[in-house]
């Protein structure tokens, strides 16, 4: 039975940046709806138990990117959003060598000239190098990406704004961003340290999420992405959810049901209603349909267009545009309940770093390697993994005595070859289960008695996120975050600024500026657009609640 009921907005899909979304346009006073595909809503940042007891991150696993501004604005800590800095991290080696990243600069400085002085010299300068970059972008977070080729006065300022701040960085630091934004994490890693377990350590932030290897131009950007982001004024700081990820979807829920909204799960939007080249509402894949005259998706860009909204209502070129966005998938993941700690006996008992992100990736080459396979469509034989165990600080995802382990794992191919072929349906159970097997391998580096720890694991391939989260491939930047998918290229030249050719339909997740991880900005920059072009006063032109 088809059901129908007006709104002033709705959004499709309950993911953090949709809920973000969804938050400020209520805020404003507009009747909103959120729909949501699954019987739950975060999307990737989600909390969920899948075995008795624990309680998995089982997509996005830490926080810093999201920013303080929206935390503020929609006041989420009194929704119980609680976010727990964890301290430093480490690589180790097999022969039983380690490198510890500690939060403390002396302890780090240390470290580094015990294996390094020259690297632990060099540190400072790199840091420094990073941080610089850090304030240059950090104000374009939650201000719209220009459209250089616009004349409107609100383009015109935030172009006079980009020169201003480019201008201000003088000749020669504007020529070392312009080289920083396009070259490899490898070279600028290169650049500054000798040490190849330093070098490998620091490089991880540059590959993440990314279908790029440690020497492709544009990485470095990768790494400073993950460096934006701040916990408790501590930039670069990364923390653990109280409760896991999905905490701070909650958080956004609650709030967003404070404000007068409505959040309905269990079918997802089958395509856009759209009249003259106008949105006008959503058909549901239960047969529901829910009438508005501003759309907000939350999806990306190639589902939003490619496959719920009619060819007919958009122009082939920008269809071609979509289709030519780069959104490679590359990443797994495995989430791991153990009974109890596993033996580390290449680190000190009660290490500190026990409570930060651990590796097992001993060289640049060896994660260019790692990369290598990924191209010829396997996932690497030496893949490398970000792992962290929450519960080493958040106690309540695990039983007494017990632990959660979650690990996120690069390079895994969406297109995965086997007999001949690539495909994403070649990631059957077998195929998982040998992953898994790789990865488990190198955490043993690490902790040799894992596999008689393992009271249960979920592996998830790139065609599973995809298949659960809807994410395409599995891409959990929503497209990859290179030079040329950045700013006014995101997604599409000429719609950088959260619109679309269907007006009233909007983008609002991650394939819009400024880009992935739980960041909220894409959602708070395009409920603001929405608010200027859509709205009168506190009301839409159209349907008034």
């Amino acid at each position: 039975m088809t059901q129908t009921e007006e709104y002033d907005a709705i959004v499709a899909g309950a993911g953090h940046n949709g809920l973000t979304a969804a938050c400020y346009l209520a805020r404003a006073g507009l009747r909103v709806l959120v729909v949501e595909k699954n019987d739950w809503i975060g999307g990737a940042a989600v909390s969920r138990s899948l075995h008795e007891g624990w309680t998995y991150s089982n997509c996005s696993y830490v926080c810093s990117l999201l920013r303080r501004e929206i935390v503020r604005d929609l006041d989420l800590p009194k929704y119980g959003l609680q976010v727990i800095p964890y301290e430093g991290g480490a690589s180790f080696t097999r022969d039983g060598g380690r490198f510890a990243y500690y939060s403390d600069a002396d302890a780090l400085r240390r470290e580094m000239a015990r294996l390094s002085p020259r690297d632990a010299d060099a540190y400072r300068h790199y840091s420094r190098a990073i941080m610089r970059q850090c304030r240059f972008i950090r104000p374009f977070l939650l201000r719209d990406a220009p459209d250089p080729t616009s004349l409107r006065p609100r383009d015109l300022g935030e172009l006079a704004y980009l020169v201003k701040k480019a201008h201000g960085l003088g000749r020669r630091e504007l020529g070392e961003t312009l080289r920083f934004w396009t070259m490899s994490i490898g070279d600028f890693l290169d650049d500054h340290f000798e040490n190849d377990l330093i070098k490998a350590h620091l490089a991880g932030s540059g590959i993440i999420g990314t279908g790029l290897g440690v020497y492709s131009p544009g990485t470095a950007y990768v790494l400073l992405h993950h460096y934006m982001g701040d916990i408790d004024g501590g930039i670069g700081a990364w923390g653990f959810a109280r409760g896991g990820m999905g905490a701070i979807s909650g958080a956004l829920a609650a709030a967003f049901k404070d404000m007068g909204g409505t959040i309905r799960t269990g079918a997802g939007v089958e395509r856009f209603l759209v009249e003259d080249g106008r949105a006008r509402g959503v058909a549901l894949s239960d047969g529901a349909e829910f009438r508005a005259p501003v759309i907000a998706s939350n999806m990306d860009v190639k589902r939003t267009f490619l496959e719920h909204t009619d060819p007919r209502d958009l122009p082939d070129d920008f269809r071609s545009q979509v289709e030519r966005f780069k959104i490679r998938g590359s990443s797994a993941k495995l989430n791991i309940a153990l009974d109890r700690l596993p033996d580390m006996p290449a680190a000190p008992e009660h290490a500190s770093f026990i409570r930060g992100d651990l590796h097992a990736s001993e060289s640049l080459v060896e994660l260019e390697r790692a990369y290598d396979d990924w191209k010829d469509g396997r996932w690497s034989a030496r893949p490398y993994i970000d792992m962290l165990i929450p519960s080493r600080i958040d106690p309540t995802l695990a039983p007494q005595g017990a632990e959660m382990m979650t690990v996120f794992v690069q390079y895994a191919p969406y297109d995965l070859y086997r007999n001949g072929i690539r495909s994403p349906g070649n990631w059957t159970g077998e195929a998982r289960r040998a992953m898994a097997d790789a990865v488990l391998d190198q955490i043993a580096v690490l902790f040799p008695d894992i596999r008689e720890r393992i009271e249960h694991t979920e592996i998830r391939s790139p065609a599973d996120i995809e298949r659960e989260v809807g994410l395409t491939e599995g891409n959990i930047f929503q497209g990859e975050l290179t030079f040329d998918q950045l700013l006014f290229n995101r997604p599409v030249p000429g719609y950088a600024q959260y619109d679309s050719p269907v007006k009233g339909l909007y983008l609002v997740g991650s394939s819009a500026h400024p880009g992935g991880g739980v960041m909220g900005a894409p959602g708070a920059n395009a409920a603001r657009t929405i608010l200027r072009r859509e709205t009168s006063g506190k009301r839409m032109k159209g349907y008034a609640a």
